[in-house]
């Protein structure tokens, strides 16, 4: 096939652009999955038989829970256990609590297993899909391909078995995390989903196994693919089809070299992010699952600097009781003992919404969200802040962070509900320090409050990503404007020098969350400016420390100073650049990119 792509004199390099998944290069045939059943198909009907509707559906229920297993097991050696744990969640969703439970009630009120199925599954779907936290967004996707199987295995459907070519790309509409067990292990290469981003469940497989994946490739024709050999750019979300002679060795050469850097960032897992001329900071990474743990200290994490704590909420179909947050924080808390975790209260609202707690508004990221929703509600506030300090009991690594704080007077109350909490707990036996708490700096208000925030709070931590969407009027996610999203704005960078030198001012840590900490460039921008603790996804981690170790802070304090006299992103990212390439760091920063947020 290679000859064959080699002699092609027709070749043109047509290249369809996705979202990066997961880094990574590799050149490998399409195989293309399709769903195993489709809901569109299936018409509305009552049923004449309940009881018979009912054993159909369980038989079929059945059926799913056993071949993912079979998965599950499949997959086993290519994963962590706490990666393969995901298959546990799937388990969980076919719970009689969960949506079977729903499905089986939707029968006995008359509808025909297959229609009572489609029903649950659609409104389960619908509720996902208008979530604005990413991650939660995409969960809508293991419920619908759940779904499927369940459909697939009502209806009867029969796959055949197929074979593959040692190097494949798996290519979906939809890629699932039970499509990825359909390629075997040693012959999956690469990954294109369609439709999905890098939250989904099949992404966060995808980055365990190593498999470079472009999401979101609306634009690429894959049912015309079938078989053909394709180049996959991971790190630019780019798919190469027909490619040159000299493109094509141009990614044999860049895919050697890819594995012999990994080789030398392996080594650096557990040195410190130390620059040349003896400055230190702190790497620390985002987390939202118990499947974060693992990975983020085999990557040499030195703590959590932002725990989504919403996801446990979304999970539910009511408010998870105290005992129930509390195991949820003290798998966290104690996987990265004694490291610090600092765990953000509930940051919910707008289209961040709970199925059980809706909150509609015309304009969501302007509206009740972050700390105002818990502030209006202390009784969930309280429960909260009284599991996470439950659940820090022995162990003493907890920092708390309050978001979306625009009111030094919003500090000031959630204060007094930690203090009563901390006292009930001290009361009921419970014996623990008191957590440090900070603000987290995300709208214009708290960036011109910082120094009178930073009088109230033990520490500052930066969402970069909200924040330079608010300082620009960008929203992100609209593709009409989302080239006006950029991470490297001169704006955005005084925004964030004025917080550190707030922070320093109080003689209190400050921290950023975001895009921007795992660029190697960003990070070390952020250091000049005097930042003690950058937290990113685990991925990020070895080019970070790298771009740090290979630095000196005269560097980056001469590069920032530069930066900050330039007037536009394009300036800003070509000096960048010429910096990067002097230090030898062009392989840290081989192109330039535009940080678009993710979550």
């Amino acid at each position: 096939l290679r000859a064959n792509v080699l002699a092609d004199e027709q070749s043109t390099d047509v290249c369809y652009t996705g979202v990066c998944g997961v880094g990574g290069v590799a050149i490998a045939s399409v195989a293309v999955i399709s769903p195993p059943a489709d809901f569109k198909k299936v018409p509305d009907r009552e049923c004449e038989d309940i009881e018979a509707e009912v054993e159909s559906f369980q038989n079929a229920l059945q059926a799913v829970r056993r071949k993912i297993k079979v998965v599950s097991r499949m997959l086993a050696r290519s994963l962590k256990d706490q990666e393969h744990e995901l298959f546990e969640v799937y388990m969980r969703m076919l719970d009689d609590n969960a949506l079977a439970g729903e499905i089986i009630a939707r029968i006995r009120e008359g509808q025909w297993a297959q229609g009572a199925l489609k029903y649950v599954i659609r409104q389960h779907v619908q509720a996902f899909e208008i979530m604005d936290d990413p991650y939660l967004r995409e969960r809508a996707t293991d419920i619908r391909d759940l779904g499927r199987r369940v459909l697939a295995e009502l209806q009867q459907t029969q796959t055949q078995a197929r074979t593959y070519a040692d190097a494949t790309v798996l290519v979906a509409e939809e890629v699932t995390a039970t499509m990825l067990a359909e390629v075997p292990v040693d012959k999956l290469q690469a990954i294109v989903s369609i439709r999905g981003s890098s939250n989904s469940h099949a992404a966060i497989l995808a980055r365990s196994m190593g498999i470079p994946t472009v999401m979101g490739a609306v634009d690429f024709p894959y049912t015309r693919m079938e078989g053909r050999e394709i180049i996959i750019d991971g790190h630019l979300g780019h798919i190469y089809v027909n490619p040159s002679a000299d493109l094509y060795h141009h990614y044999e050469q860049v895919i050697i070299e890819e594995a012999n850097f990994s080789k030398e960032l392996e080594v650096l897992r557990d040195l410190p992010a130390e620059t040349r001329d003896g400055h230190t900071v702190s790497l620390l990474v985002n987390t939202s699952l118990p499947i974060d743990v693992s990975r983020s200290l085999e990557q040499g994490a030195e703590g959590v600097g932002l725990y989504r704590t919403e996801v446990p909420f979304m999970i539910k179909e009511h408010f998870p009781s105290e005992q129930e947050q509390i195991d949820c924080y003290r798998t966290q808390l104690e996987g990265f003992a004694p490291r610090p975790v600092t765990m953000r209260t509930l940051d919910i609202g707008g289209d961040k919404s709970l199925p059980y707690f809706p909150i509609e508004e015309d304009n969501p990221f302007l509206g009740w969200r972050g700390i105002r929703v818990t502030l209006d509600h202390p009784e969930i506030f309280l429960v909260q802040i009284r599991a996470m300090l439950k659940a820090n009991e022995g162990l003493n690594n907890l920092q708390i962070l309050l978001p979306m704080v625009t009111h030094v007077s919003e500090v000031d109350e959630a204060l007094t509900l930690i203090d009563q909490a901390y006292q009930e707990i001290l009361e009921e036996g419970c014996q623990v320090d008191k957590p440090p708490v900070g603000v987290m700096i995300e709208v214009p208000a708290a960036v011109y409050q910082a120094s009178q925030l930073a009088a109230k709070v033990d520490f500052i931590s930066v969402g970069s990503n909200d924040l330079t969407q608010y300082l620009l009027a960008v929203d992100r996610d609209n593709p009409q404007v989302a080239d006006l999203y950029h991470a490297l704005h001169p704006a955005v960078l005084a925004a964030l020098q004025q917080i550190v030198d707030a922070g320093k001012m109080a003689n209190i840590p400050v921290s950023l969350c975001g895009e921007l900490a795992s660029d190697p460039a960003g990070a070390l921008l952020l250091m000049a400016m005097g930042y003690d603790t950058l937290s990113m996804n685990a991925a990020g981690l070895p080019k970070v420390k790298s771009a740090l170790r290979n630095f000196t802070l005269q560097q980056a304090q001469t590069m920032l100073q530069d930066a900050l006299a330039k007037s536009n992103s394009d300036q800003v990212e070509e000096l960048v650049k010429e910096s990067m390439e002097a230090a030898g760091l062009n392989r840290l920063h081989s192109h330039v990119v535009k940080l678009k947020a993710k979550s």
